[in-house]
């Protein structure tokens, strides 16, 4: 690689955004210039659906990262890309801790466990409901 390739255009404290792509500092995972517009056949953007994956990838620092290689390769946004994080990562949290500020939509949907003490009644005939209402 040249000096210029390997120069940082933008970066924050895990992603380097170079020429080539976009790099995590920590684990070397690269996403090429190439390949940063990839999208899946519904038109969503598939590297924020990939990185909503990892474990090791904090949401709001690979968005900033991203959205920062996207400004400077020109490659224009789309509703698609807001969809993609939405659905990789879910919704910003309001009462989150500052590092991570988002929540999977897997958090959001997952069922309440109901207390033991709940129960729920028996269904009622349609006669009896409809004699109750006359």
């Amino acid at each position: 690689m040249s000096d210029v390739a390997d120069a940082e255009l933008f970066g924050n404290d895990d992603w380097s955004v170079s020429a080539d792509g976009l790099e995590h500092r920590r684990t070397g995972y690269f996403i090429s210039r190439g390949a940063m517009a990839a999208r899946r056949a519904e038109g969503l953007w598939d590297w924020p659906l990939q990185m909503a994956e990892k474990n090791w990838c904090r949401p709001s620092l690979f968005r900033e990262a991203f959205l920062g290689a996207l400004e400077r390769f020109g490659i224009a946004r789309d509703a698609g890309l807001t969809r993609s994080f939405a659905l990789g990562y879910g919704i910003r949290a309001v009462d989150a801790p500052a590092q991570d500020t988002f929540v999977t939509l897997a958090d959001v949907l997952k069922p309440r466990s109901v207390p033991e003490t709940v129960r729920v009644a028996a269904p009622r005939p349609a006669r009896a409901l409809a004699a109750a209402g006359a």
